[in-house]
């Protein structure tokens, strides 16, 4: 017998109980629940495709329930304060304490193992600072650019629209409007959600060019001209590559393509878009810095820059040496961790691909000393910046100035829930779907997007001030220290090599020299 012949007898045979039990209410409150739970088990017996139902009818389906709620079990009741991925609660709780603008205060001490490996600390002075008025900012323009920009400590990092709802992108911009610092709009084009606020903007272009695309899929110079003169675009960006996801395109599926997100990244409605793993703009590392430059020069002398997450040294040092040799650089380069969020990863790629920021910021920031370039380059970080700590971090490894996606994500609502893949995010942060999206206020969660910003900088500045320090430029390696084992501390002077100005032009030392004889600038070798 077929098995909807075998389901359609059960339904009769119930039908025929029901029936013979008349029609008294006790009957059928009874009787009821007790056929469709016969009915369930007929099933869970028949179907073959989970094999806990077929050996636990009923019951098994207690098992699929536990697990569809093990995250938020996990989050809320078994995790410890400060063991939770990708943010612990405590992380969690002093963004969601400062976006308040309440009190990010902790009594008792720190519930943190200070002894154990792994386990960083920044060193106080015997003579502290006062903290300064006003935050410094970092100028973003070398040589080449004639329209430098004053760069905040701490800015909104790349999220897109269609990756986050309008109402996300509206509150991020009106906040970094409120606050003075930039937004990075991800590169999912530049929307009228960008624009409406008059937030700074870090303009960010991938791989397809969205937004300053040909029918084709390439590069756009007249329409990219024509976006990069907008005034509240303040620097332009490349996207190499992404934390999470290095060497790897995004897929947006053509359910969430509606014609909105068409037009603004000047895709066909409706069709499943594919950012390509490469960029068609070039093929060298020559290439690519002449292609920087000439962004710069289509946008009217703006800064121009690059993210990636680092991967190979000798791949990064040849493009160290086209800078030499082309004697032109990017503006900035942002340096993007492996440890950085996503909408979507294949999740061999964001837990075993790219390298974690500590080792690309001090990569990165040797190298440009190496090469003698680092005074015309700024260095921005991010990776799961969400406190003054880890911003004062950041510096001492090598960056100017840090970006936070995740952090302003919990600022604008963000619950940690997992979902930003499904279209179904609980809070109306990553969706499109209308109805979830309207629970976002854009003006309540605009502010706490500013007071996130301002009280983490804050945070940052006294850290550095119980340090001695005034300025990010007066930090040094020797400030952050790591424990190795529970009787050894080494500092970061003393864990990672320094390079001096023009050394790896000059004589390399010998933990260089063969990434620095294998950098060619007119090939990326492997």
């Amino acid at each position: 017998m077929r098995f909807g012949a075998v389901v359609a007898t059960l339904l009769l045979a119930a039908a025929a109980v029901l029936a013979a039990l008349g029609t008294s209410p006790w009957w059928w409150a009874a009787a009821v629940p007790v056929a469709l739970l016969g009915l369930l088990g007929a099933y869970d017996l028949l179907q073959r495709r989970h094999s806990v139902l077929r050996n636990y009818p009923v019951i098994g389906h207690a098992r699929f329930l536990l697990e569809s709620i093990r995250p938020e079990l996990q989050q809320y009741f078994v995790e410890r304060n400060f063991d939770g991925r990708p943010f612990d609660r405590d992380t969690r709780s002093i963004v969601y304490e400062r976006a308040k603008g309440t009190d990010a205060e902790e009594p008792y001490g720190t519930e943190r193992d200070v002894y154990r490996p792994g386990h960083e600390f920044l060193v106080p002075s015997m003579a502290p600072r006062p903290v300064p008025e006003e935050a410094p900012r970092v100028r973003i323009g070398g040589a080449d650019c004639t329209k430098p920009y004053e760069m905040a400590l701490l800015n909104v990092s790349a999220m897109s629209f269609g990756s986050l709802s309008a109402q996300a992108i509206l509150a991020l911009n009106k906040g970094a409007a409120g606050g003075g610092f930039a937004h990075d709009t991800g590169e999912g084009g530049l929307s009228e959600y960008h624009l409406r606020h008059g937030g700074d903007l870090v303009w960010e272009i991938g791989t397809g060019y969205f937004g300053c695309r040909t029918g084709d899929g390439d590069f756009d110079p007249a329409e990219f001209a024509d976006k990069a003169a907008h005034d509240s675009v303040k620097c332009v960006s490349l996207k190499l590559s992404q934390g999470a996801k290095p060497g790897i395109g995004g897929v947006l599926p053509g359910a969430k393509v509606n014609a909105e997100i068409a037009r603004v990244r000047d895709v066909p409605q409706g069709r499943t878009v594919v950012s390509p793993p490469y960029h068609r703009v070039f093929g060298t590392p020559r290439e690519l810095i002449r292609f920087v430059a000439r962004m710069r020069e289509l946008s009217g002398g703006k800064p121009a820059g690059f993210k990636l997450c680092v991967g190979s040294r000798s791949q990064f040092l040849a493009v160290c040496k086209a800078m030499v040799e082309e004697g032109t650089t990017p503006d900035f380069i942002i340096v993007d961790g492996a440890e950085g969020g996503t909408g979507a990863a294949p999740l061999e790629f964001a837990d075993h691909v790219g390298t974690p920021l500590t080792e690309g910021l001090v990569t990165v920031h040797n190298a440009l000393v190496g090469v003698g370039l680092r005074d015309r380059v700024r260095i921005g970080a991010s990776g799961k910046i969400a406190t003054g700590s880890d911003l004062v971090k950041r510096m001492v490894q090598g960056a100017d100035y840090g970006n936070a996606a995740r952090a302003m994500m919990f600022a604008v609502g963000c619950i940690q829930a997992q979902r930003c893949h499904t279209n179904t995010c609980p809070t109306g942060v990553t969706t499109q779907d209308p109805r979830r999206a309207r629970a976002l206020d854009v003006g309540d969660k605009s502010a706490r997007v500013r007071r996130l910003q301002e009280a983490t900088v804050a945070g940052a500045l006294q850290i550095m001030a119980s340090m001695g320090v005034t300025d990010p430029a007066q930090l040094r390696p020797h400030m952050l220290r790591r424990r190795i084992d529970p009787y050894t501390v080494r500092s970061y002077d003393e864990l990672y090599e320094w390079l001096s100005p023009g050394q790896l032009r000059a004589e390399p030392p010998a933990s260089w020299a063969a990434d620095w004889a294998a950098a060619d600038p007119d090939r990326f070798t492997v």
